[in-house]
């Protein structure tokens, strides 16, 4: 008896320090899949997303986008929703990745062993080329 009050007061601590973790900001629990803030799981660093991002518009003002990054090659709303970084591709995105064009490439980091840079409806996204899990992306807003 004595052994099952103590287990339900562990367990019940235990519980109660998870919940305090967490609403502290220091637990390890499940982040929101659309949390951009959290750093430790992006390739591009924010110098590369701005310097890309200048780079697009500049294009984008001049009419002078690659083929891949143009208004028209968008994504219909529900491939754009199944395009996450940490996500598998889908065989329907599978089918809209291009080579990332020779000055964009330039411009990036190197990908890292087993991966590259692709161009999917307007985006700029590293992808593992075995697994086809995106490692990041690179929107740029229109």
């Amino acid at each position: 008896m004595r052994n099952r009050l103590w287990m339900s007061m562990l367990l019940a601590i235990s519980v109660a320090m998870s919940g305090v973790a967490r609403a502290d900001g220091h637990g390890h629990g499940k982040h929101d899949r659309d949390d951009d803030d959290d750093h430790g799981r992006h390739y591009y660093s924010d110098h590369d997303r701005g310097e890309m991002r200048d780079w697009y518009h500049e294009r984008d003002r001049d009419n002078h986008l690659p083929p891949g990054l143009a208004k028209r090659d968008r994504l219909p709303p529900g491939l754009e929703r199944q395009l996450r970084v940490r996500g598998t591709l889908p065989p329907g995105l599978r089918k809209k990745m291009m080579p990332c064009p020779e000055e964009v490439e330039r411009r990036l980091p190197p990908p890292p062993v087993g991966c590259a840079h692709v161009v999917i409806g307007g985006h700029v996204v590293l992808v593992n080329q075995s697994s086809y899990v995106v490692m990041d992306i690179i929107h740029f807003e229109m």
